[in-house]
């Protein structure tokens, strides 16, 4: 009997293998081929652009390294002046970190109660929860740079647009990291304060916020940053602060390439401060809440 029952199952364990090998091969066909079509979507696009692009990317590789060399050159030239040029353009950098600390804070508040309206067990208004993640879906889809091009049509050049471009985009872009944390929350303080009588918006300050606020906040920070960098990009297209004036110093060319060395030097040097100080605060929340 042992005999026949082992002859019996070896054939069952020979097919087991076998569609399991005509899975693997399956798999790996369906991955090559969409690794295929990326490369050849890829390709495609690339000679597009290339081909719609004032100047060809291969006859123009090779003058890549010519405008850093230009500003090195000349800020190497006129170093002596590097310090004054640093303090001309202080107030301009403390107008771009003011732009990216006010539109994150409007923006944490935002995505604060967005978070909290969109997800599942927290929400005051649940049949409503498709609504709030659609809003933030959009407000985050949707560049900042976008957002600020309409608004400086609408009001003008300044900070104000590129305050409220970047405001709109971090509130959608905190409310899906903030829902995410808010849904991992432990639901029993928040049963026990609505056994008391306790309002949403209490059971959310005392029940739900304790528990997140680490994370919260580390996320914050980690926002900070990036706006820093978003803020300089949109005085590009005259949302005010250091990249307006940046914007400035790259078009006149030579002769005021010092400036836009010495710009970077302070663009450099505050994300790069800012960057460690928000690291330190981040890492310590995160082991506090650890422990």
């Amino acid at each position: 009997m042992t005999g026949i029952s082992l002859s019996s199952a070896a054939p069952s364990v020979d097919s087991i293998q076998t569609a399991y090998m005509a899975q693997v091969h399956r798999r790996r066909l369906y991955g090559g081929l969409t690794l295929l079509i990326f490369v050849i979507l890829m390709v495609s696009g690339f000679n597009v652009a290339d081909e719609r692009n004032a100047g060809g990317f291969w006859e123009g590789l090779h003058q890549i390294g010519d405008y850093p060399a230009d500003v090195l050159s000349e800020a190497w030239e006129k170093r002596a002046d590097l310090p004054a040029l640093i303090v001309k353009y202080f107030p301009a950098l403390v107008e771009t970190i003011n732009i990216a600390a006010v539109s994150t804070l409007i923006g944490a508040i935002g995505g604060l109660f967005l978070s909290l309206l969109g997800t599942r067990g927290l929400a005051k208004w649940p049949r409503l929860i498709p609504l709030f993640r659609r809003i933030s879906d959009i407000m985050r889809a949707v560049p900042e740079i976008v957002i600020a091009l309409v608004l400086i049509f609408v009001l003008g050049g300044g900070p104000v647009p590129a305050m409220i471009a970047i405001a709109i985009h971090t509130a959608g872009a905190l409310a899906k990291l903030f829902s995410e944390v808010s849904e991992n929350t432990d639901l029993k303080a928040v049963e026990g304060l609505s056994s008391t009588g306790a309002t949403w918006s209490q059971r959310m300050l005392l029940g739900v916020l304790p528990q997140v606020a680490p994370n919260y906040v580390s996320y914050t920070l980690l926002r900070f940053e990036i706006n820093i960098r978003a803020s300089a990009i949109l005085g590009f297209v005259g949302a005010g602060g250091l990249g307006y004036e940046l914007r400035n110093s790259m078009a006149w060319g030579p002769g005021r390439f010092d400036e836009a060395a010495a710009i970077f030097i302070l663009l450099f040097g505050t994300i790069v401060f800012f960057d460690q100080v928000s690291s330190r605060y981040r890492n310590r929340l995160t082991e506090g809440q650890g422990q």
